[in-house]
């Protein structure tokens, strides 16, 4: 990440097709109800995280995450679906409601979050 867009960014979002690797998402050939489980539980576990709403049927986690320095609240989405394969899709997004920069803060912490799942779920197959 560029230090302009550290500076002009508020919000870091997963998509298939992102740049950056950290930004991919993740795919796992593994029932919904056990990824479900497994981000639930690493939401819940993530340093200065609060687990806000869950809803299995939507297959949503929302939270609310604070920055270290100055204890600002961000807000952060899990979505957990299916792919067109058959897969279990999990992508998610960490925006700031507060200033017009993050200085990579929300990239990070979805980084964070997507390592910490994979840990969980190891010895499962990953597909970025």
């Amino acid at each position: 990440m560029g230090l302009w867009t550290a500076f002009s960014r508020s919000v870091a979002e997963t998509r298939p097709d992102a740049s950056h690797p950290r930004l991919r998402g993740r795919a796992y050939p593994v029932a919904f109800a056990r990824v479900w489980s497994a981000a639930l539980e690493t939401a819940r576990a993530m340093h200065r995280w609060t687990v806000t709403e869950e809803v299995a049927g939507a297959g949503t986690i929302r939270a609310e995450a604070r920055t270290p320095l100055w204890g600002f609240t961000d807000d952060v989405v899990i979505r957990i679906s299916l792919d067109d394969k058959g897969m279990t899709r999990v992508d998610l997004r960490s925006s700031s409601r507060v200033g017009r920069g993050d200085l990579g803060t929300n990239g990070r912490r979805v980084a964070r979050f997507l390592h910490a799942l994979d840990r969980r779920l190891a010895g499962e197959e990953v597909s970025r």
